[in-house]
């Protein structure tokens, strides 16, 4: 008589044939249920409310949506630094509008018309009036003045003076719209590599009041000028160097440190397809006190000496000797092509093609460090004495200079 042993390897076989599929699809429908969950309780099918637990995003499977990208709303706080400085400083960030008049073929003057764009800072309110810089190439011809401020209004605006070797000029205007004025700050503490802002008007005054920022690049870059545009050098002008953008319409604008502190006048761009993030500002501490001057007398007051000379270097080595006759150990001077009658030259005896070699003990060679010497060291009534060749001798003569008219 036989007997049923559940041990045995036919029946071990049997059951297992049974427990996989069995396993496997409670797996499978576990997974489909949790799948279908969110569903069903969308649409409310369920008869009660389930709670669908937050992933690690901090939202919901129904927030996520069917592509499984989530959004989420943040809050940000971009308020910074810059922002706050931009903020405070922008309203004294203007406009300038040069107006000129036509003649027309008859050579009747026509009504003003907008001949140019540029950019100006309000920095001081006294006494009901406002003042503002910008440079003097911005207000050049204009036969009428407007300053747009911030909130678009227009104001009429006189020049109370201007300097083109500065390129600096002030306007004046009535301070009734004007609510803010701009913080002078110290170029002279400026570092290579400190923050800058730059405010102005490029282009248009579509874009007024734009914001571009940078560093520092250099503090003292000497940038050769050609001021009557007859192709030689007159001046050079002494300026802070950035990388913040400048363009045209930005001329006259605000240069800023990190402080909202007004440090340079933007006041020109090298503008060559070669060359990107180089702009130039006349730094505040130099403009400050020619500021003053122009507010007070209305012009720069510098000291004049009347010679036309050009440096030797543009005269024919050969001549040194043999026209000018010029000791061998002669490098450099500054070659008088004429003198002016009744200047302080003549009076002391300077002729044409004397040689000037030195001012006060102090080597000159060209007309841009003669100008700079006079502007910069001098002043009217005060003497120089003047080293010079003449006929190959070795002279000297003291000038009394006057004021340049």
């Amino acid at each position: 008589m036989g007997y049923y042993d559940e041990h045995s390897p036919k029946k071990r076989e049997k059951k297992r044939r049974w427990a996989v599929p069995t396993v496997v699809g409670l797996v499978l429908g576990a997974v489909l249920v949790l799948l279908a969950l969110p569903a069903l309780v969308q649409t409310e099918m369920l008869p009660y409310d389930i709670t669908i637990p937050e992933d690690e995003s901090g939202l919901t499977e129904g927030e996520q949506g069917l592509t499984g990208n989530t959004t989420k709303t943040v809050d940000v706080d971009v308020n910074t630094q810059i922002t706050e400085i931009v903020d405070k400083v922008r309203p004294a960030v203007v406009g300038v509008v040069n107006m000129q008049s036509r003649t027309n073929f008859w050579d009747q003057p026509s009504d003003p018309q907008q001949a140019g764009i540029g950019s100006g800072v309000i920095y001081k309110k006294q006494d009901g009036t406002a003042y503002v810089v910008t440079n003097h190439h911005v207000v050049e011809g204009a036969s009428e003045l407007e300053v747009v401020l911030a909130d678009e209004t227009r104001v009429k605006a006189e020049i109370v003076g201007s300097d083109i070797f500065t390129d600096l000029a002030v306007l004046e205007m009535s301070g009734e719209n004007v609510e803010h004025t701009i913080e002078l700050g110290n170029s002279d503490n400026l570092k290579a590599g400190e923050p800058a802002v730059a405010i102005g008007n490029p282009l248009s005054l579509n874009f007024s009041g734009s914001v571009t920022k940078g560093i520092i690049s250099g503090t003292q870059r000497a940038i050769p000028q050609d001021l009557n545009g007859d192709g030689v050098e007159d001046w050079q002008a002494e300026v802070i160097q950035t990388d913040a953008a400048i363009n045209p319409g930005n001329s006259g604008g605000a240069l800023i440190n990190i402080e909202g502190q007004l440090v340079g006048i933007n006041s020109m761009k090298i503008a060559r397809s070669a060359v990107e993030g180089i702009g130039f500002a006349i730094p505040i501490s130099a403009a400050r006190p020619i500021m003053e001057e122009l507010e007070k007398n209305g012009e720069v007051s510098r000291a004049f000496l009347g010679v036309e000379a050009y440096g030797l270097n543009e005269v024919p080595s050969s001549e040194w000797q043999s026209t000018l006759e010029l000791p061998e150990d002669v490098e450099g001077g500054l070659y008088i092509r004429s003198v002016s009658e009744g200047s302080p030259a003549i009076k002391a005896g300077l002729e044409a093609m004397d040689v000037i070699t030195q001012l006060d003990g102090n080597k000159v060679t060209d007309i841009i460090e003669l100008r700079q010497y006079l502007y910069r060291e001098k002043g009217p009534g005060d003497k120089m004495e003047v080293t010079y060749y003449r006929d190959g001798e070795k002279n000297t003569t003291t000038v009394t200079l006057a004021s340049q008219e």
